[in-house]
């Protein structure tokens, strides 16, 4: 089966085209809510200092999702995905009782 130059280009450009929409898609997805019942079995806060310390004695300050071992968002960035969350995007500056500092 011979394949012409122009039905190649066509199938490129399309699955190009394919990938780049999709990682776009994906970039834009919410941040976890505090409402999420994940995010509430955990006691995520989109802010770590209003974490309930009394509730969780665990969190101590200076804790926050940027400096977690489950975060995999770039330094500097103010969200990105989490592997507790299944990838959804959490606030750099959240924290969870699933915390574990980054090694």
């Amino acid at each position: 089966m011979q394949i012409s130059r122009r039905h190649f280009i066509i199938v490129a450009a399309s699955l190009a085209s394919a990938s780049v929409l999709q990682t776009e898609s994906r970039a834009a997805s919410p941040e976890v809510s505090e409402s999420d019942p994940t995010a509430q079995a955990l006691g995520y806060k989109s802010d770590g200092a209003t974490v309930d310390t009394a509730k969780y004695p665990k969190y101590q300050a200076g804790q926050a999702c940027a400096n977690c071992q489950f975060y995999q968002g770039k330094s500097g960035e103010t969200s990105g995905p989490c592997t507790v969350f299944a990838g959804k995007p959490v606030s750099a500056k959240g924290w969870c009782s699933a915390y574990v500092k980054k090694a």
